[in-house]
């Protein structure tokens, strides 16, 4: 894979990344999180009261582990509903859709049974497309270079 250019949305500009492990669980398990769009980064700092978007080339090095989910499917929602529940998993980048938080709701409700596999899916459909990047280990951060950031309103 050659450069990729990715945005982080949050509070501050961060010149050097650092794996985040929050008390709220991620889709892809604790990470620093990135994605490709542009406004996908905006909208994840406008949640806060200063909105800064960072940006980063990523050259991903050889004999890394990572896991590429291209679109939402059975696998992907399994590994998210695992990683959502504390479980870890090797990878050092893991790639893939979002399940933002009315999605995970959704993920709520199958995993208690509340719905089937089959209405998950007939209700998760996104109005607009998601992405994440989440570099899960201190060789996955070794790819990121710090290249800009802006603040957004």
């Amino acid at each position: 894979m050659g450069a990729v250019t990715v945005f982080h949305g949050g509070p501050v500009e961060i010149r050097e990344p650092q794996i985040v492990k929050g008390r709220y669980r991620k889709d892809f398990g604790d990470g620093f999180y990135c994605t490709v769009i542009h406004e996908q980064a905006q909208r994840w700092a406008q949640r806060l009261p200063k909105s800064v978007v960072n940006e980063y080339e990523v050259r991903i090095e050889p004999g890394l582990r990572v896991l590429e989910f291209k679109e939402m499917s059975d696998e992907w929602l399994d590994f998210i509903a695992r990683c959502r529940a504390g479980s870890s998993h090797a990878y050092d980048i893991v790639i893939g859709p979002m399940a933002n938080d009315q999605v995970w709701n959704y993920v709520a409700d199958y995993l208690d049974g509340i719905i089937t596999r089959e209405q998950y899916w007939a209700l998760a459909r996104f109005k607009y497309p998601t992405h994440q990047m989440a570099f899960c280990s201190e060789a996955a951060l070794d790819c990121l270079r710090f290249v800009s950031s802006e603040e957004v309103l």
